[in-house]
């Protein structure tokens, strides 16, 4: 009687520990499931900043060819946008649209800032020469660039929400800790790394 006693218990604690298991199973597949969707959608987030980074890319050496006949006396700034804007445009490649590198991400961030620095630069100069400015060539790109500042401006915001999303998610107890056993590692914010540089470059002419 005794022996069946035990029997019926460990039987009892063996089917409790199995459908503990069997729930803390699906739990953390629901939560694997949750972290990958997340991580998805910061990545299609970025992939829309990517969109809009790639047409200022195009648009700026157009910008310059314009300006290069008016500021024959500002070399040294037209050659400055040049090399900044191919310095960005390479560290978006080596991001190739997977904001999941953290140190490409950095690389990347650091090139936008010293871009957007040398467009300041740039448009300051043009605005001390209203030829340039009243250029119809001129204003229809400097059209287009603040339309695509804004957009970049909007989808930054974006990624940068679903960034925020995914990083409590993955860091929250007791989800943390399926995040680390399946290395989803924390996500970077796109931001300006200088404080000075915020600010999208002012591109309308008065």
């Amino acid at each position: 009687m005794a022996t069946s006693l035990v029997l019926v218990v460990l039987l009892g604690l063996f089917g409790l520990v199995l459908l503990v298991a069997l729930i803390t199973v699906i739990w953390g597949v629901g939560v694997y499931n949750r972290f990958v969707e997340l991580r998805n959608r910061y990545q299609n987030a970025f992939s829309q900043i990517d969109v809009q980074l790639k047409r200022r890319y195009d648009l700026i050496p157009n910008l310059v060819e314009i300006a290069k006949g008016y500021l024959k006396h500002e070399r040294e700034t037209l050659e400055a946008v040049i090399a900044a804007r191919n310095q960005a445009a390479a560290a978006s490649q080596r991001v190739g649209g997977n904001a999941s590198d953290a140190a490409a991400m950095q690389g990347l961030m650091t090139a936008e800032s010293g871009l957007t620095g040398a467009l300041g630069r740039l448009f300051a100069v043009v605005e001390a020469y209203p030829d340039l400015k009243a250029n119809q060539n001129m204003m229809q790109l400097s059209e287009e660039m603040t339309s695509t500042e804004n957009k970049i401006s909007f989808a930054r915001q974006a990624y940068n929400d679903a960034v925020m999303v995914y990083n409590t998610a993955i860091e929250v107890f007791p989800a943390g800790l399926v995040a680390r056993m399946f290395n989803f590692a924390r996500a970077v914010l796109f931001e300006i790394t200088d404080p000075g540089q915020r600010e999208a470059p002012k591109v309308q002419f008065t």
